[in-house]
């Protein structure tokens, strides 16, 4: 895609003031096609998965997620053009380190509940960008995102609550008294068009009960100033999907880490099909000799387990 991509004052403005950002920018029809036709095989492969949580396309998942199909995640969610608006953000130390496919079947797509990231997340101290890729239009009428604008400024988790049903994505829920639900805004997408928000924004959606598919792809990445601490392993639990931080692999795409991340872990011996990215994001099959006190970052690599098929490390 197109490397030139750069935000302005007044869209880097607008997310420091409402925590969220409509790029002015949006994928190439070609990448958009390529995008819907890989998510398309993601649903035909994990049938047996809500849809609305399909966690880490870009990490292998045995035989029903292969190598291949993941290569072709990990391509979108580590392209240059995106990578860059992140840095505007985060700062020039990046690191990818999830992503997850929120697709909504038309009308039965469940609710996310009201709630911020950083209530799920191991990383400390807390920060993240996260890109919200529409594959589909995305609309009041079949679910988008809400938000409240700029209730990250504080800079601090509120208080959640557990709420479980058949109806939901997530299962804590941000308490009703720590904001005021009519200051909501719609992220109405295009596809094509995406969003960035961060880590402390609150933000939801309702359920699709509409006669169109809303589907996403939301890549997640930090900044490598924190550190992705993998012994706060809050095991998470998603529409009847359940999965730990605890080998989750991460990938420092630029600059240098600052943390003392750990970047060989879930990058097992038997897999090296998705590739390191180098810091100029140009040749994505050397990574250049570190510039900082800290471990090289391996190739990545994921473990196989018996008979050859590889373990998913999510």
């Amino acid at each position: 895609m197109e490397h030139g991509w750069k935000l302005d004052e007044t869209h880097l403005d607008t997310y420091r003031r409402d925590g969220l950002v409509v790029s002015p920018f949006r994928l190439p029809d070609a990448r958009l096609a390529a995008m819907r036709q890989s998510l398309e095989q993601l649903l035909r492969d994990n049938a047996d998965t809500a849809p609305e949580s399909l966690v880490c396309p870009h990490i292998p998942n045995g035989p029903r997620h292969d190598v291949a199909a993941a290569a072709r995640w990990f391509q979108y969610a580590t392209d240059p053009a995106i990578v860059g608006l992140v840095a505007q953000v985060l700062g020039p130390d990046v690191i990818l380190w999830g992503s997850q496919v929120f697709c909504k079947p038309a009308r039965t797509g469940r609710t996310i509940p009201w709630h911020q990231d950083g209530q799920y997340w191991p990383i400390r101290p807390l920060a993240t960008c996260s890109v919200w890729i529409a594959l589909d239009d995305a609309t009041p009428e079949n679910g988008c995102m809400r938000y409240i604008p700029g209730s990250h400024r504080a800079g601090s988790v509120f208080e959640h609550r557990r709420r479980e049903g058949d109806d939901l994505v997530l299962f804590d829920e941000l308490d009703p008294a720590a904001f005021d639900a009519t200051d909501a805004r719609d992220d109405a997408l295009e596809a094509g068009q995406f969003s960035l928000h961060d880590i402390f924004l609150i933000h939801g959606s309702e359920a699709n009960r509409s006669s169109r598919r809303r589907a996403g792809f939301v890549i997640r990445y930090m900044p490598a100033t924190s550190l992705f601490d993998r012994s706060i392993d809050r095991r998470q639990d998603q529409a009847g999907l359940s999965f730990s931080f605890s080998r989750r692999p991460i990938w420092l795409l630029r600059g240098a880490d600052r943390a003392a991340n750990d970047f060989t872990i879930g990058h097992g011996e038997d897999f090296a099909a998705v590739p390191r990215i180098s810091d100029d994001l140009q040749d994505p099959r050397r990574f250049p000799a570190p510039r900082s006190a800290h471990p090289t970052p391996t190739r990545a690599r994921f473990r196989s387990s018996r008979g050859g098929k590889l373990r998913p490390e999510t």
